[in-house]
């Protein structure tokens, strides 16, 4: 049986990335675990009714995975680059030798977000093979408006090598996105039902399926 660690820099991160992905593998039996990054808190400058109803949508997503874990850190959103990266780091690598995962997912590295490559900085930190040899491998998802919104000139762009099929799992990742109710829009906001179907739907032309989830492989051990 696998056990699969998916790295949310925010909440939602791994519903837009990887959640047929999630899906698919919860009903083969693997073992998931979810760790979430950041968290909203009074520090950070979110107020009451947003931190209760951001914990809300996290049980609800939680039930609905039947993840076998929630880790949240609660470092601050959009402001991971005032923590130091070692506390980062060490915060994501006691959670991964507490879970001992067989294949890790994280975001990609040149994500308009900047909390997105810090995190990528710190989960390639925490899954060194010398360190932690069980982690046999190692996959970039991507976030629809972050990943095609890093327009970096010197990055090449996502350029995805393995395809997921998640034709059956499509309309349930649908409605876990719409739980999370503020990061949601009507189309052509990037972050909605038509344009997140619409990806899955290319990402399935690619790799000969109805639908799919997309991912750079970043390390493979046989």
């Amino acid at each position: 049986m696998k056990t699969i660690f998916v790295i949310a820099p925010h909440a939602d991160d791994e519903t837009l990335g990887c959640a047929g992905t999630i899906l698919r593998y919860r009903d083969e039996g693997a073992s998931i675990h979810w760790l979430i990054v950041t968290g909203m808190s009074k520090q950070a400058g979110f107020d009451d009714e947003q931190i209760s109803t951001r914990d809300a949508e996290i049980k609800k997503v939680q039930k609905t995975y039947k993840f076998d874990s929630v880790t949240q850190l609660n470092f601050p959103p959009a402001a991971l680059d005032t923590v130091p990266m070692g506390k980062i780091i060490k915060a994501i690598s006691q959670t991964i030798e507490n879970k001992v995962p067989d294949i890790v997912f994280t975001p990609y590295r040149n994500d308009a977000h900047s909390d997105h490559k810090i995190v990528f900085d710190a989960a390639m930190a925490a899954t060194k093979s010398f360190r932690y040899p069980f982690i046999k491998r190692v996959l970039a998802y991507e976030t629809i408006s972050e990943t095609d919104f890093g327009m970096k000139p010197e990055d090449r762009g996502f350029r995805p090598n393995v395809y997921i099929d998640i034709s059956s799992y499509l309309e349930e990742k649908l409605n876990i996105l719409d739980i999370f109710q503020s990061e949601m829009g009507e189309f052509p906001f990037p972050r909605s039902r038509k344009a997140i179907s619409a990806l899955a739907n290319l990402r399935g032309v690619q790799c000969n399926a109805l639908s799919a989830e997309a991912f750079m492989l970043i390390k493979e051990i046989m």
